[in-house]
């Protein structure tokens, strides 16, 4: 695996572009079963919170030792509050705006001896368009970013991505997108999309096999003019194609303990590494580590630069 320096990693500039959200946890005991229902009774102990969706990308990359500004709008509540006060105290850069109209997104996890047993998000559809009236803040970033990575949970923050995708090539930066939805022709012209297994069957079609594969990622490559695509397939590692063909590289996952926001360190270190230097596939056994090193912790986690080079 290609080591990334650390000068480089420090560096490295990276920025992040998406729909922010707010994870809590509440954690505690299970003894008993509900008189009221057939359902446990959990007697809450302690309660955390973590950033979560674009802000856990852009926590991935500060973690890693990358420059890092988050570029978002939230919602003018508790959650949006605490969100901004996460990102402060994690140093994570932000240029961010409020929307009063706008209903911070939380996603509030009920776990009992270390088992998630129901999770609850707190979100409405926005009526408008969220990152409209940023564009013209986000031009004036990319000049002081290497790498422009776009973190698409289909909240309706995006809309505006295939004009972002085009000034950021205009500016000569290389674009990630981590994609949602079965539209991809809004992420057209981006270096590389990292869907997961699902995700891009959504898109392409089933698979029966690694030729049918193959060629059903390649032509959607062409289609969308990318660079590459990055399919990541948990135990069975990841693949990327290219205009060279295409790479598998093998899981390196110890324990899967939680997959949750895998795919957000796999994308962020994939910036990381391309902002340091690294070609895409140089990055991506390094991406693919960091991946297997974040299911072993629980939650919405992330990677430091000494747990991925130990």
């Amino acid at each position: 695996m290609p080591r990334l320096h650390r000068q480089a990693v420090a560096a490295a500039r990276v920025l992040v572009v998406g729909d922010a959200m707010l994870d809590r946890y509440w954690f505690g005991d299970v003894e008993r079963i509900s008189p009221e229902a057939p359902v446990p009774v959990v007697r809450v102990r302690r309660q955390e919170e973590r950033l979560g969706g674009a802000g856990n990308v852009a926590l991935n990359a500060k973690a890693l030792g990358a420059r890092t500004t988050l570029l978002t709008v939230v919602g003018e509540d508790e959650p949006g509050r605490q969100l901004q006060a996460l990102l402060a105290r994690e140093g994570v850069a932000t240029i961010l705006s409020t929307d009063p109209a706008l209903q911070t997104i939380v996603k509030l996890r009920l776990i009992g001896r270390a088992q998630q047993l129901l999770r609850a998000d707190f979100e409405s559809e926005p009526d408008h368009e969220v990152l409209g009236r940023m564009l013209d803040r986000y031009q004036e970033a990319l000049a002081a970013h290497d790498v422009v990575l776009f973190s698409d949970y289909g909240k309706g923050g995006l809309t505006h991505i295939p004009t972002m995708i085009e000034r950021a090539r205009a500016a000569g930066k290389p674009v990630l997108v981590d994609p949602k939805g079965s539209n991809y022709q809004r992420y057209a012209g981006a270096t590389v999309i990292t869907p997961n297994r699902a995700e891009l069957a959504q898109v392409i079609g089933a698979w029966s096999d690694e030729d049918t594969l193959r060629r059903k990622a390649e032509a959607l490559r062409r289609e969308l003019g990318l660079d590459a695509l990055l399919l990541t397939r948990s135990e069975d590692g990841m693949t990327l194609f290219d205009a060279e063909g295409d790479t598998t590289v093998p899981a390196e996952a110890r324990q899967v303990f939680d997959v949750t926001g895998a795919g957000d360190t796999v994308i962020a270190t994939l910036a990381v590494a391309q902002a340091a230097g690294l070609s895409l596939r140089e990055a991506v056994p390094v991406a693919n580590r960091a991946g297997g090193i974040v299911v072993g912790k629980f939650g919405t986690a992330h990677v430091t630069y000494e747990e991925l080079f130990s």
